[in-house]
C-alpha cells in the first residue's frame, strides 16, 4: 500500500467516526481557507524557509540560523503532548 493510499484510508476512517455536523463545519472551514488564497502564499517544497526561533520539546529556544551554521536542517512539527 502506498503512502497516499494509507493516508486516504486514515482520512476515510476519521470521517466515519466524526459526526456529520462536525464534518460539514470542518469542510466549510477548509473550503474558506482554500478560497482565501492561502495555499498560493504557503511555503512550497524547495522554497527557503524563513528564519525562526521556536521552543524545543524542553522549552528551550532554538534559532534556525544557529542550527544551519552546523549543517543542513530538517524541520519536523510535533503537535504536542495529548
Amino acid at each position: 500500500m502506498s503512502l497516499a493510499e494509507k493516508l486516504a484510508e486514515i482520512a476515510e476512517a476519521g470521517k466515519q467516526r466524526m459526526p456529520e455536523q462536525v464534518r460539514n463545519t470542518l469542510g466549510q472551514f477548509v473550503q474558506s481557507l482554500r478560497d482565501s488564497g492561502i495555499m498560493e502564499r504557503a511555503i512550497k517544497v524547495g522554497d527557503p524557509l524563513p528564519a525562526f526561533s521556536l521552543p524545543n520539546a524542553n522549552g528551550e529556544m532554538v534559532n534556525s540560523a544557529d542550527l544551519l551554521a552546523k549543517g543542513p536542517l530538517v524541520v519536523t512539527v510535533f503537535r504536542g503532548h495529548w
